[in-house]
């Protein structure tokens, strides 16, 4: 049984969490941190990670930013390995989360869920045939409306995925707009599409004489970045200090 606190547990990424881990066995929400107290838990709530004295094996993190600095100081001084969800970091603070990586265990990954990270290491795969056979590579990646960066950070961990496995030989291209000429052969596009609802869409495209390959992930809601959290969390229990990302947790299910 991994035993979890939840910073951050009446926010949305939060709720889902807390969902997921009651109807799992294998965990259990033992605290929760959160400012706003108009939820009503099956485990103690505290405003802030000061006042939370229960025994915990791991910390599942969708809080904010500016709560990143007392999060690491508390899983450092506990050694409490840390899930850490929360983005938007600065780079100070992306500083101080790699110092703490040589005092405890923390998992941080540019996407949490166990279908995409299962992609990052088929699109290597598919890089390694496609890209020597001439193929062209292109990732189109939908978001609502609401959402701020394009491409998104997947979109670019994808691309990463597939040019690491290249030698990183290829640029990205994010707009033929401004350019009129052929396509470079050591190039991946990306395009952004924002709209409506969509949790999240990722295509990614090899196309070659005569025929095309494409591999595809949606996300209906953003349960799934949650289940991944929880799947993390149980593999983080007593893991030595330093950085694991979400292929750490892939590797360990097809072992086991």
């Amino acid at each position: 049984m991994t035993r979890v606190i939840i910073n951050g547990c009446n926010g949305k990424m939060g709720r889902c969490v807390t969902e997921i881990c009651a109807g799992d066995e294998d965990i259990e929400v033992v605290a929760g941190i959160d400012t706003y107290d108009g939820i009503a838990n099956d485990y103690p709530v505290f405003p802030s990670l000061k006042e939370c004295t229960v025994e915990a094996d791991v910390i599942i993190d969708f809080s904010t930013a500016k709560a990143l600095d007392l999060l690491i100081e508390y899983s450092v001084d506990r050694e409490i390995p840390v899930v850490l969800c929360t983005t938007g970091l600065s780079e100070e603070q992306l500083q101080k989360v790699e110092e703490a990586y040589k005092k405890v265990a923390i998992l941080k990954s540019a996407n949490m869920s166990l279908g995409i990270n299962t992609l990052f290491e088929l699109l290597k795969k598919a890089a390694l045939v496609f890209a020597p056979a001439g193929f062209d590579m292109e990732i189109v990646e939908k978001h609502h409306n609401q959402k701020l960066d394009a491409p998104s950070g997947t979109a670019l961990a994808l691309a990463d995925s597939m040019n690491e496995a290249l030698d990183n030989a290829y640029s990205y291209t994010y707009d033929r707009s401004k350019e009129r000429r052929s396509r470079d052969t050591y190039e991946i596009g990306i395009s952004a599409v924002r709209g409506g609802n969509i949790v999240g869409e990722h295509e990614v495209i090899f196309a070659g004489q005569d025929e095309v390959i494409e591999f595809k992930h949606t996300a209906y809601s953003k349960a799934v970045f949650a289940k991944g959290a929880v799947e993390a969390a149980k593999f983080l229990k007593g893991k030595p200090a330093g950085h694991y990302d979400m292929a750490d947790v892939i590797a360990d299910t097809g072992t086991t």
